[in-house]
């Protein structure tokens, strides 16, 4: 899928001629889940077992895409630039796996906490010891997200052709299981604004309109169980 433009509250993709729009777009999918988890996670009740099952779930949709995301730059889109970059772009590209890496005990650790309290073996402490864990993870992802819109994305503009940064999206996609497919598309496109989310949907494959389609209404309610909360 392609966005016309970046959702509202990031900043602008840098110019150049490769459209960023779908990267922006996966971006405010991350930091949306994020905050809201950690805002949910202090207010929900321990002994709410069911609410707990649907964070988990929510979170395991969330971490898959990040997952996805991260393999996906790690595996095509860092190799294809520092090929042509300088030494001072090579240290920029580096530090984005680095950043990753980073992330990943913190997320492994929010999940940890999250199966606990879904399997009802946890207590008010472990509670606010998941909620210190994942806004600790919510500053790590911001900052990683902010330094690659800022610079990351910036060499990207300068080093690849719209038609070769196509074919690594393509790679992107090709790579996605149809079972994640239905979970990704209403899961990117939740609280993105009317005008972006018919542009995406305009510019989408056929198959992706459909699973919109089928999966979106079913998204909206189980994203009201998991954060029953903050209503």
């Amino acid at each position: 899928m392609a966005a016309p433009a970046a959702p509202p509250g990031q900043a602008d993709a840098p110019e150049g001629p490769v459209d960023l729009s779908m990267m922006y777009l996966m971006h405010h999918a991350f930091r949306r889940d994020l905050a809201a988890l950690a805002r949910a996670v202090p207010r929900t009740p321990v002994t709410e077992l069911a609410t707990w099952r649907a964070l988990l779930r929510r979170w395991e949709v969330f971490a898959e895409a990040l997952h996805h995301h991260h393999h996906g730059e790690d595996t095509w889109l860092w190799p294809a630039l520092v090929e042509r970059a300088d030494p001072a772009e090579q240290e920029t590209l580096r530090a984005m796996e680095a950043e990753h890496d980073e992330l990943d005990p913190l997320l492994a650790s929010c999940l940890a906490g999250l199966r606990r309290l879904a399997a009802g073996h946890a207590r008010t402490d472990d509670r606010a010891a998941l909620a210190v864990r994942l806004c600790a993870a919510r500053e790590c992802l911001g900052r990683h997200l902010a330094h690659e819109e800022r610079e990351a994305m910036r060499i990207l503009q300068r080093h690849l052709t719209p038609e070769e940064f196509e074919a690594v999206d393509a790679r992107f996609v090709e790579s996605l299981q149809p079972r994640r497919l239905l979970a990704l598309v209403p899961w990117a496109l939740h609280e993105v604004p009317e005008d972006v989310r018919r542009g995406v949907l305009r510019r989408a494959r056929a198959a992706q309109r459909v699973v919109w389609r089928l999966t979106h209404r079913r998204f909206e309610r189980q994203d009201r169980r998991a954060f029953r909360h903050l209503t």
